[in-house]
């Protein structure tokens, strides 16, 4: 492999308490039935365009929707300072990557410029060519889009590209996109669900990711 093209909630870094306090207290702010834990780690990754949608009991006019993802994003940068880690391993990994000439990418669920930020934040933003977020493609996860676009833009061969990510929804794309895949269970979904998807190859620990570089 000579190119990896990482998902970042549940694969780089844990944000899982970050979402679930930005969840439900945007929920609360707008008087909705609170998600429960389990659905907000379900849908972590797909955009929240979409999963709000899905967690919502209710349907949503246009104005309690848009006021629900700005709330949702007010609470996210509220938290994220104290609630946003990066997995052990994770920095000293992409170094070795780095050191192995294996170009690195983000293909996230959030905005890119929440993913920008976050990436800064985490001191991990040097490692990556790219960071491509969910404004950047016209159709969400699990469509092959952001992948079809790193590969057109930056001349990548398929059979060189690997999609690594935690969710079901990542290794759905990069069937989808015709590349590898690496389920990582250290994140959102379960290795019994994640491995109903039949990803290319499955990992408990970052550090496995340096074994299947060649």
């Amino acid at each position: 492999m000579h190119t990896y093209i990482f998902d970042f909630d549940g694969t780089l870094a844990d944000s899982k308490q970050c979402s679930i306090l930005a969840t439900q207290q945007a929920f609360a702010s707008l008087d909705l039935p609170i998600p429960s834990v389990e659905s907000i780690e379900y849908y972590m990754g797909i955009p929240i365009e979409r999963s709000f949608i899905q967690m919502a009991t209710k349907s949503l006019d246009e104005e309690e929707f848009t006021q629900l993802l700005i709330t949702f994003r007010m609470y996210y940068k509220q938290f994220e300072m104290e609630s946003l880690t990066v997995f052990p391993q994770i920095p000293f990994v992409l170094e070795q990557l780095a050191q192995q000439n294996i170009r690195c990418f983000v293909l996230s669920s959030k905005k890119t410029n929440v993913l920008e930020r976050n990436l800064q934040m985490l001191g991990i933003d040097h490692f990556f060519v790219a960071a491509i977020g969910s404004d950047q493609v016209a159709h969400y996860k699990p469509h092959p889009e952001g992948i079809q676009l790193l590969l057109n833009k930056y001349h990548i061969h398929a059979e060189n590209a690997l999609m690594i990510g935690d969710a079901i929804f990542d290794i759905q794309m990069g069937q989808a996109a015709n590349i590898k895949t690496c389920a990582v269970t250290w994140g959102s979904h379960s290795s019994e669900t994640l491995a109903a998807e039949n990803p290319s190859v499955m990992i408990s620990k970052p550090i496995e990711l340096l074994h299947i570089a060649h």
